[in-house]
């Protein structure tokens, strides 16, 4: 996997990436979008595109959100590897990490 969404995507989910994306890799959960790392073909499409500059390289990802990496993997155990996010729509659950965050937005979007 090399990317990976982070803390700025918790409530927001601008959602500008999964449009970009050319393979459908990035999944929709209850609080935040997900990049399924079986899927991603490590194009960077989406991370340019995200207006709150929460994707990130694997390897740039800040210090204090390496957490969402670990969560962006786990999040696909049970999951398994649909073969595309459309084909499922919004999944009515997040990795227990996010999903244990206090309310990030603050209005702003």
């Amino acid at each position: 996997m090399t990317y990976v969404i982070a803390q700025p995507c918790v409530d927001v989910k601008d959602k500008a990436c999964i449009e970009e994306c050319p393979v459908d890799c990035i999944y929709e959960g209850s609080r935040s979008l997900y990049i399924h790392p079986d899927e991603c073909v490590d194009c960077g499409a989406c991370e340019p595109v995200c207006p709150v500059e929460a994707i990130f390289y694997e390897d740039d990802t800040p210090e204090e959100w390496k957490d969402y990496y670990k969560a962006n993997v786990e999040f696909f155990d049970e999951l398994g590897s649909p073969g595309g996010a459309s084909k499922l729509g919004l999944i009515e659950r997040d990795h227990p990490f996010i999903a244990a965050l206090p309310p990030q937005n603050d209005g702003e979007h």
